[in-house]
């Protein structure tokens, strides 16, 4: 888990949670990180949903959630996670959502949207930041389509202003 590392004080926290098979899901994580710490005095935490602590990320202000796509649904492991969150002394505002999927170039993949469903029933309370990201691979493996990775860096970007914003 990586940590900010920025001195002075914090406005916001966000914590980036990601599930990933081959990779390709915590390297968009990865890049949406690194667009958030453009933004000034936001706090950051990154880490796979297999690792992190529930109750460190449901005290973030904000939590972006990204699985792959698995049969056009998000992994089983963040839709567990999710249920986690649901049953934790969540203290967080907002949600982003972010995912990763093989095959045709579509604006926004179908596990992307699930995920966001899933997080709007179990989550109520969370202001969920929208659109939602999706990022395509090539063939199941990947890699991550060229030019895909810099949208993940604006996603990243956006998000922190919004939540500046709030």
């Amino acid at each position: 888990m990586l940590i900010g590392d920025r001195g002075g004080s914090f406005l916001a926290k966000v914590f980036v949670v990601y599930d990933t098979k081959y990779g390709n899901t915590k390297l968009a994580a990865e890049s949406i990180l690194e667009g958030i710490r453009d933004v000034e005095e936001i706090e950051t935490a990154i880490g796979s949903v297999k690792e992190v602590d529930v109750e460190k990320v449901a005290d973030s202000d904000l939590i972006a959630l990204g699985a792959p796509s698995h049969m056009g649904r998000p992994s089983r492991t963040m839709k567990k996670f999710v249920d986690r969150l649901a049953k934790s002394n969540l203290k967080s505002k907002h949600v982003a959502v972010f995912g990763t999927y093989a095959g045709r170039i579509r604006t926004l993949d179908r596990a992307v949207k699930k995920l966001e469903k899933i997080v709007e029933k179990k989550l109520p309370s969370l202001n969920l930041i929208s659109p939602s990201l999706s990022i395509r691979v090539n063939g199941i493996k990947g890699p991550i389509v060229e030019g895909e990775l810099p949208k993940c860096i604006d996603f990243g970007k956006k998000i922190s202003r919004q939540l500046q914003n709030q």
